[in-house]
């Protein structure tokens, strides 16, 4: 096992490298820079600008130099001195923009994560043992309204529902009067209060699609060959199911943690603009649209290597929950 994740760690090392590479130069193909979005944006605005200050603003900003120029400045930055680059939008570093509303979105995707796979294993479970109850038509009805409703529409649907119940579309992630009191227990209750929505609307989809993957994958495993070979041998069922049924289904769900980290970063963009949520989903949005590379080319970065690294987790995660990938990374 040990020689099997320090070789995935020593692949890492090049495919980041190369995703670094791609991620840089793509966030250059549309036409133009940061300098030009923002000259068009004063333009539209009515003032004039002279060609001497733009060019100017470009070499302030070492947009006149070539690609490969500012991709090995920026890598050399990152491995030497943890310098991202800076944010031409915010005036700042780029790990200070990240780091601003890092704390809430990895308290919002934490709690989202928890929620769904709290919710979604045992439903699964629940809906495979009895198959085709009425739990089960529960279940599969909620499971595919929650995969084809929209995080937006939801979101909408739970402030207008918590607007007409408790007064309050709970909007943001905290009430204005607690947004700049030093923090209490009333506080922390109106916070919670405010997390409600957001962890639902951003759970939902997931949870339903796991439910749905889940049931299949118990369903699948209980017709196995091992099974009938512990119920003749006398096991009982419960330990079949939970020793034997249970840890094979959760193999794909394992799997899919690799993409579930970039979602603890970022958090879900459209729901965060709609809930008005400080979260990094829409600074990151908003960088895309301006080209702010240093700040948009850092955000994809660390979800490449966030990706890279959940990967490396769900296979270590795989061998831990079957035997088969142990016995074959033995053999490599």
């Amino acid at each position: 096992m040990l020689k099997y994740i320090a070789r995935r760690m020593i692949i890492m090392i090049p495919i980041i490298l190369l995703v670094s590479m791609v991620v840089f130069f793509v966030i250059q193909l549309p036409p133009g820079d940061f300098v030009s979005t923002y000259i068009a944006t004063l333009q539209e605005e009515g003032e004039t600008v002279d060609m001497q200050i733009i060019e100017d603003l470009r070499e302030q900003y070492g947009l006149d130099k070539p690609l490969y120029v500012q991709y090995y400045k920026w890598m050399k930055g990152i491995l030497t001195e943890g310098d991202f680059g800076y944010s031409f939008s915010y005036n700042k570093p780029v790990l200070d923009v990240i780091g601003e509303r890092m704390g809430i979105t990895l308290l919002i995707s934490s709690l989202t994560m928890l929620f769904t796979y709290l919710v979604a294993i045992p439903i699964g479970i629940y809906s495979a043992l009895r198959q085709y109850s009425f739990g089960d038509y529960v279940a599969t009805i909620i499971g595919f309204l929650g995969m084809a409703t929209p995080n937006f529409l939801l979101a909408i649907l739970l402030m207008f529902f918590s607007f007409k119940v408790f007064g309050d579309p709970m909007l943001g992630i905290m009430s204005a009067e607690y947004v700049d009191a030093s923090w209490s227990l009333a506080k922390v209750f109106d916070l919670a209060k405010h997390l409600i929505i957001p962890v639902i609307v951003i759970g939902t989809g997931s949870t339903c699609g796991l439910i749905r993957v889940m049931r299949g994958q118990m369903l699948d495993e209980l017709d196995q060959q091992y099974v009938l070979t512990g119920r003749s041998k006398g096991l009982s069922e419960k330990k079949i199911r939970n020793k034997y049924v249970v840890r094979a289904a959760l193999n794909p769900i394992a799997s899919s943690i690799g993409w579930s980290l970039t979602g603890i970063f970022t958090g879900s963009t459209i729901t965060a603009i709609v809930l008005n949520l400080p979260t990094q989903g829409p600074v990151m949005y908003a960088a895309l649209r301006s080209q702010d590379m240093y700040l948009a080319g850092s955000w994809l970065l660390m979800m490449a290597v966030l990706t890279v690294i959940g990967t490396l987790i769900s296979d270590i995660m795989l061998a831990w929950l079957d035997p088969r990938i142990r016995l074959m990374d033995k053999r490599m």
